[in-house]
């Protein structure tokens, strides 16, 4: 008997996210049709969606040359649908509702299923519940959609609403999340981390400063970066070098105006462990808004797996690790925790830990929960 999961997420090959990771390992033991993303906001005429659109096109129209040259896990197969992003009207969602039905279904007819869940973490593709004989419908949240900037926040909420109430299984990835889509079938699953890729040893990258003590953050550089609280630490420490790396989204200015302070644009995400393996000290300073409140960054465990000493600020997924983390709440308690940690060595202790979150291990807990749930 074959059995499958079709997973509504975002593009596939794109910055791993949490979806990817778990995916890629339940392809070990399921076939995983995956359906590249069919949006969270309508498109505007700007030239980012523009662009974006265009790109959809292509891939739709190359999908079948790419995934010939793209490697993928086995057992694991891509659909770049056309669709219509985030339809709000009953005849514009009837409409998405078919054409993703045209061209999904002879995938999985030609595959010849068996059985097959339903595997959603974006809210907007609820409609195709129920239409494409799934055995299951499993949510998977792994953000506050709510307090995720570029989302149509009203359209999403209601999805989501109505995704939570129709879902045999709900998987959150932060306690938050757990409290606030609460019900009898909703489980909560922690971010892992891929342990190999950031506790295996690599050399340093040439991109990072040197002759001074380092502290380091990657990821997004958006509105939830304190930058408040930054500049005063930066201040207050100019022996030190600060090192950013990721796409800005916000005005940097008053951290670029520091000598101490360099910015690097996003690099791939296998090549991170060159940065934050050498660093003197792995940074989380987060403002404390609604998506922070809910969210289980991934970076926390991969900082976890380097081994390196970790500081933050104060937010309720890292209150867990507070044995590993220096939690502070004002420029001077940081100032204090990079001070501490500059003569700290790597922690094999720290290491231990984060290989038990692996992305296998989350996996395995995914296909429990499953095996317990089989009609």
């Amino acid at each position: 008997m074959r059995q499958g999961l079709v997973v509504f997420g975002e593009d596939w090959g794109k910055l791993p996210s949490s979806t990817q990771h778990l995916m890629k390992h339940i392809a070990k033991h399921k076939t995983i049709v995956w359906v590249n993303s069919i949006g969270l906001r309508k498109p505007k005429f700007t030239r980012h969606d523009l662009l974006r659109m265009g790109q959809k096109l292509f891939s739709k129209a190359s999908e079948s040359k790419q995934n010939e040259t793209v490697s993928l896990p086995k057992n694991f197969y891509v659909v770049s649908p056309l669709t219509i992003p985030v339809p709000v009207w009953p005849l514009t969602r009837l409409l998405a509702r078919w054409l993703l039905l045209w061209q999904i279904r002879p995938l999985l007819n030609k595959l010849d299923l068996d059985q097959f869940d339903l595997w959603l973490s974006l809210p907007t593709a609820v409609d195709i519940v129920g239409y494409l004989g799934e055995q299951r419908v499993i949510y998977y949240c792994g953000d506050d959609f709510s307090g995720l900037a570029g989302v149509d926040h009203k359209t999403v909420s209601l999805r989501e609403r109505e995704l939570v109430e129709r879902a045999d299984l709900v998987f959150v990835s932060s306690e938050t999340l757990q409290h606030k889509l609460s019900s009898p079938n909703t489980y909560y699953l922690p971010h892992g981390v891929d342990f190999q890729l950031f506790a295996n040893p690599v050399l340093a990258s040439s991109l990072l400063p040197k002759g001074k003590p380092t502290a380091g953050f990657y990821g997004s550089i958006s509105q939830w970066l304190d930058q408040t609280l930054l500049t005063s630490v930066i201040a207050k420490m100019p022996d030190w070098d600060f090192v950013f790396i990721g796409k800005a989204s916000v005005d940097v200015s008053a951290l670029k105006a520091f000598p101490n302070v360099f910015f690097i644009h996003e690099v791939p995400h296998s090549t991170l462990p060159q940065f934050s393996q050498h660093w003197d000290v792995a940074l989380l300073p987060f403002v404390m808004n609604s998506q922070i409140q809910a969210c289980n960054p991934l970076k926390l465990r991969e900082y976890l797996a380097t081994g390196r000493p970790i500081i933050s600020t104060r937010f309720p997924a890292v209150e867990a690790y507070q044995e590993w983390v220096h939690i502070v709440d004002d420029a001077d308690a940081f100032c204090d925790a990079l001070r501490v940690s500059m003569h700290v060595k790597t922690s094999q202790e720290q290491q231990s830990l984060a290989a038990k979150e692996d992305w296998s291990c989350r996996a395995d807990e995914i296909l429990c929960v499953l095996k317990h749930y089989e009609r």
